[in-house]
């Protein structure tokens, strides 16, 4: 039969079948501790590329090694954007660390004119940009690696680094694609960073150039995508149903994806192009809730976890409108 009518078989079966022996009722991704998270900024220096990187880490309150979660900030953005991700998935026992990317970071707009921000963010927005971004994760995975060796450093012996989380929003989602194994050029350039092992795209792009079922067909690690219907970039020309196209192509992974009920490009982010804060909303604790889920089965192995992304239980921090589906891609 056709290769669609056993995707969308798989389909029903992921949503509606747990796995045996796990409780997915029991397992809850929003149970925190309610001791307040330390956070601290660090820079990575990579000498190779003369370029200094700024990060944030936040640290779970267990000293023993932890996964490793890191985040790129989209176009304009930082490394303190978005605490709220950092402050959870920390509380969850994760090490969070949040780079900030030179040449596509918030120096792009700042000091310039309001009537010339959008015109700034735009010329930052390029393909040396982001082939930058995707070295430096793998340069801060380097100075991760150095760190925990170092019986002097503050993340001596507290990293796990085989278990590593890739993720981003906008500008930040397509770094994050690109590492997880998106080739660019044509399907000839791959920037595949084979030390992360899952990965999470909020507002994820298709393909610009090529063939996107080529492109995206040398993803093998496990997806997850989250998008709005809503979800228009402000720069550039991506439409809220562009990014409806990577997850289909997503054939070679397993791969989640959520698409929030009249979500904006900014229902994932806590800041404004002003730098304001935003309040959070209903989306927040959503994503919170099944990023957590995805984390803890990818990173930690934990089958309860696995199982309530896999049951009706995670339609629970969703409305009827949003739209949760899933595959296994082996």
């Amino acid at each position: 039969m056709h290769t669609s009518f056993w995707r969308s078989v798989c389909l029903l079966t992921l949503a509606f079948t747990p796995l045996l022996g796990a409780k997915p009722s029991e397992y809850d991704p929003l149970t925190v501790t309610e001791k307040e998270v330390v956070s601290k900024t660090f820079e990575v220096a990579d000498s190779k590329r003369d370029r200094v990187l700024p990060i944030r880490i936040y640290f779970p309150e267990s000293k023993e090694p932890a996964p490793v979660v890191l985040f790129s900030h989209g176009l304009g953005g930082s490394c303190d954007n978005n605490p709220y991700l950092g402050n959870h998935w920390a509380k969850r026992g994760y090490i969070v660390v949040f780079v900030q990317h030179p040449g596509s970071d918030e120096s792009v707009w700042k000091n310039v004119p309001k009537t010339r921000r959008m015109a700034a963010m735009s010329a930052a927005a390029t393909g040396q940009n982001l082939v930058l971004r995707v070295q430096d994760i793998s340069a801060v995975i380097d100075a991760l690696t150095s760190w925990n060796a170092d019986p002097k450093h503050p993340l001596h012996d507290r990293l796990n680094l085989k278990k590593i989380g890739m993720s981003g929003h906008s500008f930040g989602a397509v770094t994050t694609q690109t590492l997880a194994g998106q080739t660019l050029a044509f399907g000839q350039t791959s920037y595949a960073e084979p030390r992360i092992s899952a990965a999470i795209m909020m507002s994820p792009s298709p393909s610009k150039t090529g063939d996107s079922t080529k492109a995206f067909s040398t993803i093998h690690i496990p997806c997850m995508l989250m998008t709005g219907t809503d979800d228009n970039g402000p720069i550039g020309d991506t439409r809220a149903e562009d990014r409806l196209k990577v997850f289909p192509e997503l054939k070679k992974a397993d791969a989640w994806q959520v698409v929030f009920d009249k979500a904006t490009h900014s229902s994932f982010s806590e800041r404004e192009m002003t730098g304001k804060t935003k309040e959070g909303t209903r989306y927040h604790r959503a994503i919170l809730a099944l990023s957590t889920a995805f984390w803890d089965a990818q990173l930690r192995g934990d089958s309860a976890a696995l199982a309530w992304l896999k049951s009706p239980a995670a339609r629970s921090v969703l409305i009827e409108a949003d739209r949760w589906e899933m595959t296994a891609g082996h």
